[in-house]
């Protein structure tokens, strides 16, 4: 099936270990060794690692107890967020030189689509490439960038050469590419899913692409429709500037594990106040609060609780939390609370309608 729509030029760009690269830019005695934003060797979670610790095999999430074991001289830095937004922002500042269509997903990586852009560059690749070179010499980091026809390719890309490298994946070449990568390399394929897919003789695109649409439904539910255009280069999603945020959140990981129950209302007060300070930043308010509880034997328990009203106040937030809290008893000691607002007042309801594209014409990539 054919479509009109004309094909785009998406570039994915992801900056090289960001908070780790930050560390190492503005304390230069941290380069070249293996550092790790976040955590300790005795506590918490792992939020970045520098490539000298991942060659270790430490990276993001992983906890500082094993993070340490992997890397004995792993050396971890406070993150500093206030400074990896300020960063973030001159890098976006570059980004809108050439398009307005700039949808960040995070602080360090976004989409863009620069189909026609300021410039009037027919080539994406050339446009990815200076956005890359005025990132290193106006802000001092490395960046990655994909290129390609929509967003699930472009990202993929974008992870090709890193660090410092990019990825154009030509019109043309877009079939054959994605039937060479391994099932693992697909974005949106979890570790869980990829081990299911294994057990089913799927380890590449060409052996997902052998799939009917029906027997993707029936042995992945929904995200089988959506593993069943992708790997035929159809994905339509739109670079979409004004990304609405779906939900805000703050947690802390303790020094010590908590087991009175006042101890953790006190810490619960605190992190309420940082809900209710980003709610307002953001000038967002929800209706559902949820609980996050991570305990001694690092199993998380969730508690929710869906208002008739929206809010943002630290007060209404916290007298919702304490509900949750006592909802259940404490039966071990907690190393982490965490409280997240969704179901917010910016959220649309609507469904965006899956077409096909054609991707065998060619043009200035």
């Amino acid at each position: 099936m054919q479509s009109d729509l004309p094909i785009r030029k998406i570039i994915h760009v992801d900056m090289d270990a960001f908070y780790a690269s930050v560390e190492q830019m503005d304390f230069p005695e941290l380069k070249g060794k293996p550092i790790a934003v976040g955590g300790s060797e005795k506590r918490g979670v792992v939020s970045a690692a520098s490539y000298e610790a991942r060659k270790f095999g430490v990276k993001s999430a992983m906890s500082g107890l094993q993070a340490k074991r992997l890397c004995p001289d792993l050396i971890f830095v406070k993150p500093r967020f206030e400074r990896y937004r300020d960063i973030s922002k001159k890098i976006r500042a570059i980004f809108f030189d050439y398009t307005d269509l700039v949808e960040p997903l995070s602080l360090d990586e976004a989409y863009l689509d620069v189909t026609i852009n300021k410039k009037g560059n027919p080539s994406a690749s050339l446009i990815a490439q200076e956005i890359r070179q005025r990132i290193f010499n106006e802000v001092g980091l490395t960046a990655s960038a994909g290129i390609s026809i929509n967003k699930f390719i472009a990202k993929v890309a974008s992870d090709y050469n890193k660090p410092n490298g990019q990825k154009t994946v030509n019109p043309e070449d877009v079939l054959l590419f994605l039937e060479d990568l391994d099932i693992r390399k697909f974005y949106g394929v979890g570790k869980v899913t990829a081990e299911k897919m294994y057990q089913l003789g799927i380890f590449t695109g060409k052996d997902l692409k052998a799939k009917s649409i029906d027997y993707l439904d029936t042995h992945f539910g929904k995200s089988g429709r959506y593993y069943y255009h992708v790997v035929r280069g159809i994905h339509n999603s739109e670079v979409k500037p004004n990304r609405i945020r779906k939900s805000l959140a703050a947690e802390r990981t303790f020094s010590e594990n908590l087991s009175s129950e006042i101890f953790m209302l006190e810490k619960l007060k605190h992190i309420a106040q940082e809900v209710s300070k980003r709610l307002t930043k953001n000038k967002v308010a929800g209706k559902t609060i949820t609980l996050k509880i991570k305990y001694s034997d690092f199993t998380i328990q969730t508690r929710s609780k869906t208002l008739p009203y929206f809010v943002s106040d630290t007060s209404l937030i916290l007298d919702t939390v304490k509900t949750l809290l006592a909802q259940e008893k404490i039966n071990n000691s907690v190393r982490l609370l965490g409280i997240s607002i969704s179901n917010l007042n910016t959220e649309t309801k609507g469904q965006t309608e899956q077409k096909s594209v054609s991707i065998q014409l060619k043009f200035g990539f």
